[in-house]
């Protein structure tokens, strides 16, 4: 087994006294993985990267990173951490090289040291045109390859990514997923990042761990996700009479779960090329008319609602994540 470089256990964290923002959450992350929260907004993501990175501590609970715990040794935690949060803290004003450079001062690297690094990150992240230019004058895409070029000048071992496309289109969000892909690639960094787009998750990380009011409910690979549902996904919409098929449905063969909504049914199917020539005859038999079918592969959405019971959705941000939301998104837009 690859070694585990964060290892958290029993995290609990409350706001007051009546506000459990995470609640006993406990795993780890090996060395050299993508490792991914997925869950909605409020869900605990960030409040765990909070303590894990030493900007909370914990309510109850430990945690070790690079083998430091986070309430005793957190100099050393820092030192071989860097974070990418949510919201961009990039200076408008100055260029991108120059932020750049004041984040190697903020960690006291040698200003020679400092530009063949910053030479190197602005070439990795197709940066080195605009590198004079500054940072107001950037897209959302520049604006995030330029965060994760100031997150890598001290070569962490673990770099925290928060919700790194927030806010961006779907091809620019796409190119970051290659820029995080060769991060991992190039230098064999272990990244944990956080998320609330399920094709995200699907789509780099090699462990997904699913995060819901606080809860970790349920951590594996995506593929062992998808194949903990054990069927595939059939999805009917028949004409409405006003009448339940709930029952006749989870009666036939290889049918092992009804759910309906309206008029529109959803079933979980063993064998689902078979069964489903069989499930559309007995509707008919029953006097019904199929308006709309599809059959799929359970997707990691799929996963996500089972376990969660309820489909992604955005929970109540207090004002001031909410204001930091905002101004991301509309920095992104820009």
């Amino acid at each position: 087994m690859p070694e585990e470089i964060i290892r958290a256990e029993g995290l609990s964290r409350y706001f007051g006294k009546a506000v459990l923002a995470v609640d006993n959450v406990s795993f780890g992350v090996f060395q050299g993985e993508i490792f991914g929260f997925l869950g909605p907004n409020g869900a605990g993501k960030t409040t765990t990267i909070n303590m894990l990175t030493t900007v909370l501590k914990p309510t109850t609970g430990s945690a070790r990173i690079c083998g430091f715990n986070v309430l005793k040794q957190a100099r050393e935690v820092r030192s071989c951490i860097s974070v990418v949060p949510q919201e961009y803290t990039a200076d408008e004003d100055l260029t991108g090289y120059e932020n750049i450079m004041l984040c190697a001062s903020l960690y006291s690297i040698p200003k020679n040291v400092a530009k063949q690094r910053a030479d190197e990150l602005l070439h990795l992240l197709a940066l080195e045109s605009a590198s004079g230019r500054r940072v107001e004058t950037y897209s959302g895409g520049m604006r995030r390859r330029l965060e994760l070029a100031s997150g890598l000048i001290n070569r962490p071992h673990v770099l925290f990514l928060d919700e790194p496309t927030l806010g961006l289109d779907m091809q620019t969000r796409a190119a970051v997923w290659g820029y995080i892909r060769l991060l991992k690639e190039q230098y064999g960094m272990t990244l944990f990042m956080t998320t609330h787009y399920l094709e995200e998750a699907d789509s780099l990380c090699d462990r997904v761990g699913i995060i819901d009011r606080g809860k970790l409910i349920k951590l594996g690979s995506p593929a062992e996700l998808r194949a903990a549902l054990g069927g595939d996904v059939m999805e009917i919409e028949i004409e409405d009479k006003g009448t339940d098929i709930s029952e006749m449905l989870s009666e036939l063969p290889k049918v092992q779960v009804v759910g309906k909504d309206g008029n529109k049914y959803r079933l979980k199917l063993t064998d689902g090329e078979e069964v489903a020539v069989e499930v559309i005859g007995s509707i008919h038999n029953h006097g019904h008319k199929v308006l709309r079918m599809s059959l799929t592969k359970p997707t990691l959405g799929d996963a996500y609602l089972e376990l969660t019971g309820r489909e992604m959705r955005d929970e109540q941000e207090g004002a001031d994540q909410s204001w930091k939301r905002r101004l991301t998104m509309r920095r992104a837009r820009g």
